[in-house]
């Protein structure tokens, strides 16, 4: 379960998907998530569906290592689904016991937002793994950059969120060694209930956190060495540029919200 979380990951392929700019990355998953809490009918979702599966297929990831993501969340999916299920009002009466009922309305109320959430990760995933950390930093940088006189340090949240999804797999990893290490120990963490496992996680959790703190410790250090200094005049590596590629998906992006809207009002 810890390996099956996928966001936050790099997936090294060549394709033409990993070779676009990440600002163009960032504005077309910001315009896809918009779209995906507009659309509301099964027309639109089944076009959502059908341009996030080329997506897909253009990035060269697997669809196999894309839908692990979707194992370390389920419990959360279902969930959603069972609230949305039976806490939506309707006229149409599917069953009912006591106060809990079920309606066609918040049956197809339920199935929505599970297929939201489906599409949400799977978007979301698709980003992390074709686009490294570097680029996602001077992505999100360059677009926050107009907030910048209004204050917002646009160079310290890039980074800090560059870190933050740059760390999940690295934490991941550190929490399955503890986790294996305990069990070496005879700790059991299946048994007993909620209240026994709760306890079951301190060993897990104590070491864990000193292992995040003394990392956060020694990048820092490791930044100050290298005499780190964010916000203007910071160079890069790389330059980012808009090629070809990035202004054909800014096409496709413009034509699936003109489709989009006009589905949504001619259907």
């Amino acid at each position: 379960m810890i390996r099956d979380i996928t966001i936050g990951q790099y997936y090294r392929a060549d394709s033409c998907i990993h070779k676009l700019d990440p600002r163009t990355k960032l504005i077309a998953t910001m315009v896809y998530v918009v779209v995906l809490f507009i659309i509301n009918d099964i027309y639109t979702y089944a076009f959502s569906i059908a341009v996030l599966a080329a997506a897909i297929i253009l990035s060269k990831v697997p669809l196999k290592f894309i839908m692990r993501g979707i194992k370390s969340i389920l419990f959360i999916i279902i969930l959603t689904g069972i609230l949305n299920l039976f806490t939506t009002r309707g006229t149409h009466i599917l069953w009912q016991f006591g106060i809990l009922k079920m309606t066609l309305e918040g049956a197809v109320m339920a199935a929505k937002m599970v297929v939201r959430l489906i599409i949400l990760i799977i978007c979301s995933s698709l980003l992390t793994l074709t686009t490294t950390p570097i680029e996602l930093t001077d992505g999100i940088e360059y677009l926050l950059k107009p907030f910048r006189r209004f204050g917002v340090p646009a160079g310290e949240i890039a980074m800090m969120m560059s870190i933050a999804l740059r760390f999940i797999p690295t934490l991941l990893d550190e929490t399955d060694k503890i986790i294996k290490a305990q069990q070496a120990r005879c700790a059991d963490f299946d048994t007993g209930g909620l209240k026994e496992k709760a306890k079951s996680l301190i060993p897990v959790l104590v070491p864990l956190f000193i292992s995040a703190f003394r990392r956060a410790d020694e990048l820092a250090t490791a930044m100050e060495a290298r005499c780190y200094r964010g916000g203007d005049g910071r160079t890069r590596m790389k330059n980012m540029e808009f090629g070809k590629n990035d202004y054909r998906c800014m096409i496709v992006l413009v034509l699936f919200v003109a489709i989009t809207i006009i589905m949504m009002l001619v259907l």
